[in-house]
Order: C-alpha cells, then sequence, then structure tokens
C-alpha cells in the first residue's frame, strides 16, 4: 500500500490539513480561558512551530530506521489523540491553572496559556511533523526524480493546509463546533491509518474497537461544554468570534464569552440600574442638547445600554454595530432587546466610515477581555470626532481597570485626549472606568441643566457621575494603526488582577493539607 503513490499524497494532504486544524482548533479551545489576544495566538504558533520542526528531525530518522509500518502506527496514536484533545482539555487546563495560581505571582496568562499548549498540543503537532520527511524517503525511488517528488509531496502539503485553514473557519467550527471539529480532523487520519495498517492483515477486533470509539466521540463531542457547571446555563455555543454562554437566573441574564473572567452584558430583571459601567455611561445621555438625539453604539453586545437609553431617555434613536451574528440573535432571544433597535452586523470601525451624524456615540468594543487594536488608536478616535454633532459625546467604557504605571487605559486617556478638546473620566464602583469626550467644552453645564429635573435612582445615579467624574490629565501615550501593542499593555492590567485575586487564595490555601483543600474547593 505504500508504494502506491495516491496513497502516499492522500497521507502528505491530509496531514498538512490536519496541522492547520489542530491550530485553529487550539485557539478555539484556548480562547474561553485565556482570550484570543495576538499573545495567545503567538504561543500557540510557537509551540507548534517547534513541534514541526522536532517531528521533521525525528520524522527522518525514524525513516531511515524503520519501515513504514511505524509511521502509521505513530500516526494511529496521532489521531487518537487528536479525537481526545476536546474531551480531556477543560480538565487540562483547569488543573494547570490551579497549579500555576499557587505557584506563579506574574505573567499568569502567559505562562499557563503556554502549558496548556505544551501539554495538548505539541504532541500530536510533533508526530504530524514527522509525516513529510518520512514520506520522502519512502516515495523517492531514484536520484532522477526525487527534486520532482519531494516538491509534489510539499505543495500537496501546502494545498492541505490552505483547505485546513478555510474549513474549520467557515464550516465546521460555525456549523458544529470545535470538539466535532477536532474528531473530523481526527477520523481522516484515523482512516488513512487503518487503510494502511489494515492491508497489513490487522485484526478485526481492534479495528471494530476503534470505530465504535469514532462514533462514540461523534455522538458525544457536540455536548462537551467549557464551563465546569450546567446551573443556570441556557445557551454555551461558539461563533465565528467568540465563545458564547448565557446564564438566567430569577433575578438576572448574562451574557459571557469567557469562562474564567468577567461578565459581557447584563440584564437585571427586578432593579431599576444595572449596577454596572452602563449606568455611569447614561451620563453622556445628558450631555447634549439635541431636540432629537441620536446615538450609535459601537459593540452592541446583549443591548444593555440601549434598553437603559431607553428606558432613561427614551427621545433617543439607537444603532447598534456589532460584528457577532450570534450575538445579536442572543439580545433578541435572550435579553429582550426592543425590535425598534436596528442592529447591524460588522466591524465597528468599518461601518463608521460611511455613517451618519450622531449625538453620542458609544464605544464599547471587545472580543472576550481583550480589545480590537483598530478601534484604540488616534486614527480611530479622529473617524468617531468625525460622525459626531458638533456637541456630540464620545462614551469609551474603560475595562481592566488596575493600579499599574503606563497601562491600557492610560494610553487610550492620551488618545482621545489627543483628538478631542475636552475629555472627562468617571471610575465606576467595579473595575471599569468611563470617558466622556467632546469638542463641547460646556458639555458639564449641559449636563448639570439636563439632570437638574430628575428623580428617584437615576437623579441618584447622575449625582453620583457628576461627584465622581473629573477632567483627565493629558499625557503623550499614544496609540495609533501602526503602534498600538494593546495585547501587551492589556496583560499586563490583568495580570496585576489576577495577582491579587490570586494572592487572597493563596492565603487561604496556605498550611492547609489535601484533605482541607479539597474541602474548600467543594
Amino acid at each position: 500500500m505504500i508504494r502506491k503513490k495516491w496513497f502516499l499524497y492522500l497521507t502528505e494532504f491530509f496531514s498538512g490539513m490536519s496541522v492547520m486544524a489542530v491550530e485553529l482548533g487550539a485557539s478555539r479551545l484556548l480562547a474561553p480561558y485565556f482570550s484570543s489576544s495576538q499573545i495567545v495566538w503567538t504561543l500557540i504558533i510557537g509551540t507548534i512551530m517547534i513541534a514541526m520542526a522536532l517531528g521533521n528531525v525525528l520524522g527522518g530518522r525514524l525513516a531511515d530506521k524503520n519501515k513504514p509500518d511505524r509511521l502509521y502506527v505513530l500516526l494511529l496514536v496521532d489521531a487518537i489523540w487528536i479525537g481526545l484533545i476536546p474531551f480531556v482539555s477543560k480538565y487540562v487546563i483547569a488543573g494547570i491553572s490551579f497549579l500555576f495560581a499557587l505557584f506563579i505571582k506574574s505573567n499568569f496568562l502567559i505562562w499557563a496559556s503556554l502549558a496548556s499548549c505544551l501539554l495538548l498540543f505539541v504532541g500530536p503537532c510533533l508526530i504530524l511533523g514527522m509525516i513529510t520527511p518520512s514520506l520522502i524517503k519512502y516515495a523517492v525511488r531514484s536520484l532522477e526524480n526525487n527534486g520532482r517528488i519531494v516538491g509534489e509531496l510539499e505543495a500537496l502539503q501546502t494545498i492541505g493546509s490552505i483547505i485546513g485553514t478555510f474549513i474549520p473557519t467557515f464550516v465546521t467550527i460555525p456549523l458544529f463546533g470545535t470538539a466535532v471539529t477536532f474528531i473530523v480532523f481526527a477520523s481522516i487520519l484515523l482512516t488513512l491509518a487503518l487503510i494502511y495498517l489494515i492491508a497489513g492483515r490487522l485484526s478485526r477486533l481492534p479495528l471494530t474497537s476503534l470505530l465504535l470509539l469514532v462514533v462514540l466521540a461523534f455522538v458525544f463531542a457536540p455536548r462537551l461544554t467549557y464551563s465546569f457547571t450546567r446551573e443556570n446555563i441556557v445557551y454555551e455555543d461558539e461563533s465565528v468570534y467568540n465563545y458564547l454562554r448565557v446564564e438566567d437566573t430569577e433575578d438576572e441574564t448574562i451574557l459571557s464569552t469567557n469562562v474564567l473572567f468577567g461578565v459581557q452584558s447584563i440584564k437585571r430583571k427586578n432593579a431599576d440600574l444595572t449596577g454596572l459601567y452602563y449606568d455611569y455611561a447614561l451620563g453622556a445621555n445628558y450631555m447634549v442638547n439635541s431636540a432629537e438625539p441620536t446615538m450609535l453604539i459601537l459593540g452592541m453586545g446583549s443591548g444593555t445600554f440601549a434598553q437603559q437609553t431607553q428606558k432613561y431617555t427614551p427621545q433617543f434613536k439607537i444603532e447598534g454595530v456589532e460584528i457577532d451574528r450570534k450575538i445579536i440573535d442572543l439580545t433578541y432571544d435572550y435579553f429582550d432587546l426592543d425590535p425598534s433597535v436596528k442592529v447591524t452586523e460588522y466591524d465597528g470601525r468599518a461601518y463608521l466610515q460611511n455613517a451618519g451624524i450622531y449625538d453620542v456615540i458609544m464605544v464599547d468594543a471587545y472580543q472576550d477581555i481583550t480589545i480590537p487594536f483598530q478601534m484604540s488608536t488616534v486614527e480611530f478616535f479622529r473617524l468617531v470626532q468625525r460622525h459626531l454633532a458638533p456637541d456630540g459625546v464620545m462614551v469609551v467604557n474603560l475595562n481592566m481597570v488596575a493600579d499599574v504605571k503606563d497601562n491600557i487605559n492610560d494610553y487610550l486617556k492620551d488618545t482621545v485626549n489627543r483628538v478631542f478638546r475636552v475629555v472627562y473620566e468617571c471610575p465606576t464602583d467595579g473595575t471599569n472606568c468611563i470617558l466622556f469626550a467632546s469638542d463641547n467644552r460646556a458639555v458639564m453645564s449641559v449636563f448639570d441643566r439636563k439632570t437638574a429635573p430628575l428623580t428617584g435612582p437615576i437623579r441618584s445615579m447622575m449625582d453620583r457621575v457628576r461627584d465622581r467624574t473629573a477632567l483627565t490629565e493629558k499625557g503623550d501615550r499614544i496609540l495609533t494603526d501602526d503602534r498600538a501593542p494593546v495585547e501587551l499593555l492589556g496583560m499586563k492590567v490583568l495580570d496585576a488582577m489576577i495577582r491579587d485575586e490570586l494572592d487572597y487564595y493563596r492565603e487561604l490555601f496556605r498550611g492547609k493539607s489535601f484533605s482541607e483543600l479539597i474541602e474548600l474547593l467543594n
């Protein structure tokens, strides 16, 4: 079988396809826990490339010393390993995170995500890296045509990698999920290995057992979850951009795009206000003079700010932009967004290019726990400025506020100050800070006049906003389209927040026996 060219070429083609599928799948498995930032992507790509390089070396040595049978046994092992990844990944990640939480005091996310990559993905990619040099050894029969054969094999691997990039991104992950994607490509590799081994008279019992495992994997893979509890979870899925989870309790409905950190949107069922940054952001609605004000929300999420705006300032005509189609659907299915609010599926910055003029533009675009760099730069904020009315207000949610020098929020404040005449900051009760930016220097006078007649909870909230709001200090930490290291700056803040949180647990666990630790965890 190994001497038949078509079989060699199929093996090379599908191994190239599987490498990219594993790489893309790795990013989806890690994102709900460690984010999908450029840092995490760098760790994934780096570890997989190291694994492939080692595989190339080992594959060449294997081919020189062994017959092809050994390669296809390894391919069988690789298929099983890849198929197991979605079933064990969250437990591996949880174990690594817990262990590192006890001993790592800085760069927790980097070390934890790196260790997860090493344990989960290096092994199967190392074996896939062994394929090409082995097949070259087995395929070349004379020096006269070795260049042609090597070229054809390399080309097939590249073509397979290209297809393996598009299929998971646009077909299998959106339609069936990451777990099924791993099972699909594991099954392809398993089929190749079994065809070869059956030709070598593999007994029927192992074959039957493996086929049964594949069937069971396809049955149970769609039921896999990222979170560790199903309590109150009414929806869990993946989109092209995010991990998505909706939790519904008696008091609130919550949208999360990360298992470990933060809440992306929330709806309070029995309260006038959310108690979160959305309440502070409402201050922008009282800073404009228009009789028929308009609002654009970049990063609509599940529509919390739009609903609060409709409740307290119903005169606003609201539009929203959200890049994730599934999140838009969730706003109507679980968060009861008014159908009159127009929500467009688009990138926020690209949408602004041809948008109209608005009195308030809310910038609240986050992908899981990271900021899209293209919506953090001076060029972006100048674009926002061009689409604001002369006395309009841009309101920006700054997430992950921490006492760290020269952090991402300091850069964002300085960048916004480079564009607008006045920039006010208003810290919230949580880890957020709200920026109000305008070219109208009298914006706070408008706020005082508009909020004077208010009563009840909204009056108390706006009094709090007024008391906390202060002009920002201008600096020279500017983010541009050419240089906006938002991942590194954000990671610095996130690392400080995690370190403070973990210090509490380290103190709690210190001196405890194993049985006491188990009792605490339960």
